[in-house]
């Protein structure tokens, strides 16, 4: 950093030396012009003058150009806008010297500081932009341009001729070190086909890129239409990826507004941009009215959908937000993640606990009041919990009612459960858990009439703690296999910020008792995941990277519902949320189940724990290998 400061320190001297020179050197010429290059008598009157004065006149110039930023400027990005800066500073210089000139008095021909204004943009303009024009001559005719032929430089296809695109140019053609090439651009404009966009070619229209690599040698593509729809990114995406080339995405304004990427920067492409499914329209004023000036809670808020809700709820200004969880590292994260981004403007607090313990849960409502819940704490890993069938139930199931009563009993205005596509038809424990979970729920609403309960019923979120991707991704950077159940296994997927805001959306709602289901889009098949990952990744699936099927693991399913079949669902103001209604079920027999379900965990009663189960769930299947 000390270096770096050093040489910019130095050049900026030499620049301002340079300047001294040739501020010098244009006044005297200009006054020359002004006389037709002739030695008269009045000239060299003047010229005296002008000469006793000159270090004035050279000090409020410099002056000046430190005023409008000539100083201050990376030259090597110089543009139209740098350019401004200097007739300004020049002009607003010649004023200044006419001003003071004619205070003192020293009576010059007008032509004189016409002459040297343009004299003096000249020349100022020309010692910056040599800079910069000797910059793109050795992009253009030395390293880079000469390396075309070197077998090591990385040839770089732009798909997208606008502004994203011509940014990504400049920022790969503006860094030397790098040995990325640009060859050209692709774009769907036919007015641009043919034609020539910082100097390099628009090739073809962007779903011609099989044409063009018959002629060219492409290594890497970049996506550079930051505005495309899902679905058109998603086909271009999809064609692209069986190229065997490394690809590349412009980020959409979000990710840039949110600090992930500077504006021009590029970033690997992921799979959640394979999805290719439409953007949410949210009402965020819906959104706004039942959170902000309002104390939130959210249970397991350290966690994957428990810090994105978090994250979100912040943007609309509650008046407190707690984050609850038994894990305290991740809470903490988050805790720091907020206080970063926002400071001041946000009024967290971090609590450690679980929702097992209902002294713990009366605590802090008892102290806190919270307006509304977001109950995320959950245990999430389908085979560690048939192992572990009773720490299922009483997190999952029980802890959920305990945290639901404390809701209740405080005066929370609404509580959201996130629930699971698992919840239905489960054939596992934690799936299970979780429909007992939304069972027991209705109770709790049955019982307190002033708090709305309900329930958001997804499937698989990308990237949360539990889902396939991080495993994937963990396979295939030791080198493989990935390991895969069933070549038919199937499942919904939403990426986590697309879950946490229909979340919020269905909270805005709520009446109470309500089961929320989201669209998650058309099923994937979990091994055509894998493929993707593993080509993302920059290698060529069974090639590289094997991939091997190793059987459902206990409890698993080859697809999952987001429906039960005596399930009525209704369609809501928001295309993408659905809703049910009450299960029907007794709610006393729902009562005595889960006093029931007490007893077995007390005892450690396996069989009896699954009889309960059965009671409240009869499609459950009983697992022989849940013991614990």
């Amino acid at each position: 950093m000390k270096a770096y400061i050093k040489d910019r320190n130095l050049r900026r001297f030499l620049l301002l030396l340079l300047d001294i020179v040739l501020i010098n050197v244009a006044a005297l010429i200009s006054l020359k012009i002004a006389f037709n290059f002739q030695v008269t008598p009045e000239y060299i009157m003047i010229r005296d003058s002008f000469i006793k004065y000159l270090p004035h006149h050279t000090a409020m110039v410099i002056g000046s150009f430190y005023l409008f930023g000539l100083y201050s400027s990376l030259w090597h990005y110089a543009s139209i806008k740098e350019m401004l800066s200097i007739i300004s500073g020049s002009i607003f210089a010649m004023v200044l010297t006419f001003f003071i000139f004619f205070m003192i008095p020293i009576h010059f021909n007008l032509n004189v500081y016409i002459i040297n204004t343009f004299l003096l943009i000249m020349v100022a303009g020309l010692s910056r932009l040599s800079y910069r024009m000797g910059r793109v001559f050795k992009v253009y005719y030395g390293t880079k341009r000469g390396s075309l032929l070197n077998a090591k430089t990385t040839k770089v296809l732009i798909v997208g001729a606008g502004e994203a695109g011509v940014m990504a140019f400049k920022e790969i053609e503006n860094h030397t070190n790098t040995d990325k090439i640009v060859i050209g651009f692709l774009d769907d404009d036919k007015r641009k086909i043919g034609h020539k966009i910082m100097g390099l070619p628009v090739f073809e229209s962007i779903d011609n890129i099989d044409k063009l690599m018959k002629y060219i040698h492409i290594d890497e593509v970049i996506l550079a239409i930051p505005c495309m729809n899902k679905v058109r990114k998603k086909e271009i995406l999809e064609k692209y990826k069986h190229l065997n080339i490394e690809l590349n995405i412009v980020p959409p304004l979000y990710e840039i507004l949110d600090g992930k990427l500077k504006i021009g920067g590029v970033r690997k492409v992921k799979i959640e941009d394979l999805l290719g499914r439409d953007p949410i329209s949210l009402d965020n004023p819906e959104i706004a009215k039942y959170i902000k000036d309002r104390t939130v809670l959210v249970t397991g808020g350290g966690g994957s959908i428990g810090s994105e809700i978090c994250r979100q709820i912040t943007m609309f200004k509650p008046k407190l937000l707690i984050i609850f969880d038994i894990y305290e590292n991740n809470a903490y994260d988050i805790q720091n993640e907020l206080k970063m981004k926002y400071g001041d403007q946000v009024n967290l607090k971090v609590l450690i606990g679980s929702v097992r313990e209902k002294d713990r849960l009366e605590e802090v409502f008892s102290k806190y009041r919270p307006n509304l819940v977001f109950h995320a704490a959950a245990h999430k890993h389908v085979p560690l919990m048939q192992d572990s069938p009773f720490e299922a139930i009483k997190n999952n199931s029980i802890g959920t009612v305990n945290t639901a009563e404390m809701a209740g009993e405080y005066g929370a205005d609404r509580f959201v459960l996130i629930s699971t596509d698992k919840a239905v038809n489960p054939t596992n424990i934690m799936g299970a858990s979780k429909r007992l979970a939304e069972l027991g729920l209705q109770c709790v609403n049955d019982k307190y009439e002033d708090t709305e309960l309900m329930v958001v019923r997804f499937g698989n979120v990308l990237g949360s703690n539990g889902s396939v991707i991080p495993l994937f991704t963990n396979q295939i950077e030791a080198g493989g296999p990935v390991l895969v159940t069933h070549p038919d296994i199937i499942r919904y997927f939403m990426t986590i910020p697309e879950a946490v805001e229909l979340v919020l959306q269905a909270g805005s709602m709520a009446m109470g008792g309500e089961v929320f289901v989201l669209d998650m889009g058309d099923p994937v098949k979990i091994v055509d995941l894998a493929k993707d990952l593993i080509r993302l990744s920059g290698y060529e699936p069974y090639d590289d990277i094997d991939i091997e099927f190793v059987g459902l693991r206990p409890g698993e399913k080859l697809f999952e519902e987001l429906l039960l079949d005596e399930e009525n669902l209704k369609r809501t103001p928001y295309k993408k949320i659905f809703v049910i209604g009450q299960s029907g079920i007794e709610l006393e027999h729902i009562n005595e189940i889960f006093i029931m379900l007490n007893k077995a965990i007390k005892e450690r009663d396996l069989e009896y724990l699954e009889d309960c189960i059965t009671d409240l769930i009869p499609n459950y299947r009983k697992i022989e290998h849940a013991k614990e």
